[in-house]
């Protein structure tokens, strides 16, 4: 079995959970509220930058060009790609790039970022291809979930197409390849590994919630 075969065994249930998230079925009904949506972009507005970083500073602790090169790649194309499509997105509810750059991260959004660049610093290679993989591969699995269970064209087609399209497809089909390769590489890292592609998938799901419950700190 590959390793992120077994990865994504041990986080099923998390994965079930995604599924069946309010925010989830809403959004692929159409029926979101707006003011949950908005949310979710400001939010993964501020988690995007922080992603970036966890690439760049994985591509310094690669060995090989390859990796090195695809790494940094990436950590470009989401500062250069992703983040226009949320501006994209908050345009349409009119809020501006200044305002997105002034958004507060709501608590759930602090501590995943957080975990990642813990991650990133202070782990190994393989930990933080484990502790990426689930945004990757989550998002995928979930916006296919979106499109089979979507009837009809809405508001929110244009994220389920995103998250859907051929080249996120990609995107994602390497980053299962890249941990497979660490997983074959490092078997004494499986555990650690294992921790922190666990710890993101329920991040993750408390994603979803913070989103849909518009998260603050109440202060």
């Amino acid at each position: 079995m590959a390793f992120s075969d077994r990865l994504l065994d041990a986080g099923e249930h998390i994965w079930t959970a995604q599924k069946n998230h309010p925010f989830v079925t809403e959004l692929a009904a159409g029926t979101l509220d707006a003011a949950a949506f908005e949310t979710w972009v400001r939010q993964d507005y501020r988690y995007l930058l922080d992603y970036a970083r966890l690439f760049a500073i994985a591509g310094t602790k690669a060995r090989d060009e390859d990796t090195m090169t695809h790494l940094l790649g990436i950590a470009h194309q989401v500062l250069d790609e992703e983040m226009d499509l949320h501006r994209s997105f908050a345009a349409d509810y009119g809020i501006d790039e200044t305002a997105l750059q002034r958004t507060e991260k709501a608590p759930t959004c602090v501590a995943y970022t957080n975990s990642l660049l813990r991650t990133a610093h202070e782990g190994s290679l393989a930990e933080i291809a484990a502790a990426l993989y689930p945004c990757m591969q989550g998002y995928l699995d979930i916006a296919e979930h979106m499109a089979e269970v979507a009837d009809g064209d809405h508001q929110y087609t244009p994220f389920i197409e995103n998250y859907t399209s051929e080249a996120f497809r990609d995107s994602v089909a390497w980053s299962r390849a890249f941990v497979d390769r660490c997983g074959e590489r490092y078997p004494g890292e499986h555990d650690a590994m294992e921790d922190a592609f666990l710890t993101s998938a329920k991040l993750e799901y408390r994603f979803w919630e913070m989103a849909y419950i518009q998260e603050g700190w109440g202060l």
